[in-house]
């Protein structure tokens, strides 16, 4: 049987962003979904080579001054030209932490993803301040719908 991957690269800063992290995992791992290897990576250990294997790809940033966090913009910064030319139409999706806002985030890596010709495959996950119920919930679909995607079942 074939298997997708998905990488899922985070920066993980805070206890709300681990929690986050941690149900985008649970979904993307849910027995629902077959075939779909999922792979965590830390966003300044993520590779071109992660992203080049992926079928499907999840960020996970904190709102830092209104941009995503350095780590995640080395990440992107490193693959971009790498992956510019194999990687167009890679679903992708994304989940934000902020204390106040995270428009400024969103938008930026947004803006990159669209530059590289991903495919935004699921809602954005914007949670500011601390999670509730329902970011949690959106986190675990996320994941879920991020490998429902790629699955080749």
């Amino acid at each position: 049987m074939a298997v997708s991957r998905l990488l899922i690269v985070h920066h993980t800063a805070s206890p709300v962003t681990y929690e986050l992290l941690e149900k985008v995992r649970e979904g993307a791992s849910t027995d629902q979904v077959t075939g779909v290897e999922v792979v965590t990576r830390a966003a300044l250990a993520a590779t071109a080579v992660d992203v080049l294997a992926a079928d499907g790809l999840i960020m996970g940033t904190p709102a830092n001054i209104g941009y995503m966090s350095g780590a995640l913009k080395h990440f992107l910064d490193t693959v971009y030209y790498p992956c510019l030319a194999e990687t167009g139409k890679l679903p992708y999706g994304l989940y934000v932490h902020g204390n106040d806002d995270t428009t400024g985030a969103v938008r930026a890596v947004e803006s990159i993803a669209g530059g590289l010709g991903w495919e935004r495959a699921a809602a954005v996950v914007s949670v500011v301040g601390a999670a509730d119920r329902a970011d949690l919930d959106a986190c675990w679909e996320l994941g879920a719908t991020l490998a429902a995607t790629i699955s080749p079942g």
